[in-house]
């Protein structure tokens, strides 16, 4: 049964249903080329080892795309569910000529993710990289690229309290993580081209789900050495998004510019799970899932920001490389509000965010 198509130079995608499956109905995507064969469209996923990347191929794959991954490390299951594997770094131009040949369409994914390191290792990762991936992209006429972003590319410090995509990048930056990824971004946007080479980025905010090796992890840890602490009263509201909602939106956001909605390029979307949440009342359910008792102990934001700044300062002086126990960024992220507007998201990527979120909070045990 033919469900629908998009027309490209050269090429036609016809979208068929392939009929139920545990998981409801199977789209599958072909690239017709030249009128005489089908061709099953391949995504190249950077990052694709990572807990949102390989979220990102099972979604891909499960609507009959083919995948190509892009990562330092290797993945056998991921290999084994299909995934072509190549095991290099964005980093290195030739690597990014290879995996974007014979691709239709880039995920980017892979980044330097933290609070605390080198500058140039952030650059070199999440701005080089983006580069890298945008010129072999262009002379390999690949036409859509999903960068992945996050809503700290807006955040100075200051609440952010349902704010959309109009907001600007500030002018201060608490850390180099989201300088970075908020040069990376505006690259991918200005590369915009809807005709030829459509981009947009995705922003979505403290992924969470089955398997989680970032947030659970260390929220888990940090109360299991007694270094957890309640900044300010904890009721300030957070977004968060489950990765199987993050990734279906990755893949409608590329379905809609391989389709030529000029709508959903040339621009950001942030992403959440649409029901923002108290931040100490979600790191208590994650410690009561995984079977820890919350700490009661707090401090003022206030006092947080400071000891972030003041020990900032130690570190940087010292050159040492771990990580302070408190950063501004982190005192902010913990007592500030920041929650976001998503109904660019909704509207034009027909994106539908998580309704059972209560339901799934299981997830949330190592």
């Amino acid at each position: 049964m033919l469900l629908g198509w998009y027309s490209r130079p050269s090429a036609m995608c016809v979208i068929l249903y392939t009929g139920p499956t545990d998981r409801g109905a199977t789209a599958v995507c072909f690239l017709l080329l030249g009128c005489n064969f089908l061709v099953p469209a391949t995504v190249l996923v950077t990052g694709y080892g990572g807990f949102l990347g390989s979220a990102i191929c099972r979604e891909l794959l499960g609507h009959g795309y083919l995948v190509k991954g892009l990562a330092r490390n290797s993945y056998p299951a991921l290999a084994k569910l299909g995934v072509d594997c190549i095991q290099a770094t964005a980093t290195d131009p030739n690597a990014c000529e290879l995996a974007c040949r014979g691709v239709n369409a880039v995920i980017h994914t892979a980044a330097l993710a933290g609070v605390w390191g080198p500058a140039h290792l952030y650059e070199e990762a999440n701005v080089t990289a983006t580069e890298n991936l945008l010129q072999a992209c262009r002379r390999r006429g690949i036409g859509a690229f999903v960068f992945t972003s996050s809503p700290s590319v807006t955040f100075d410090g200051t609440a952010q309290r349902y704010i959309d995509e109009s907001a600007p990048y500030p002018t201060r930056w608490l850390c180099h993580y989201p300088r970075t990824k908020a040069i990376a971004e505006q690259k991918v946007l200005n590369a915009n081209d809807p005709s030829t080479f459509a981009t947009c980025s995705l922003r979505p905010h403290l992924i969470w789900g089955s398997g989680d090796p970032h947030l659970v992890p260390r929220v888990v840890e940090r109360c299991r050495t007694g270094k957890l602490r309640r900044v300010g009263n904890g009721r300030n509201l957070i977004d968060t998004v489950h990765v199987e909602y993050a990734a279906q939106a990755h893949r409608l956001a590329m379905e809609r510019m391989l389709d030529r909605d000029t709508r959903a390029s040339g621009r950001a979307f942030f992403l959440s799970d649409d029901e923002p949440v108290e931040c100490w009342q979600w790191i208590r359910s994650i410690l009561e899932k995984n079977g820890m008792v919350p700490p009661t102990r707090s401090i003022s934001f206030r006092a947080a920001y400071g000891l972030g700044s003041l020990l900032e300062w130690v570190y940087g002086v010292a050159r040492l490389q771990k990580e302070p126990p408190m950063t501004r960024f982190v005192a902010s992220q913990l007592g500030v509000d920041h929650f976001f507007d998503i109904s660019a998201a909704k509207e034009i990527l027909s994106y539908r965010p998580i309704e059972n979120r209560y339901e799934r909070l299981g997830e949330l045990a190592l």
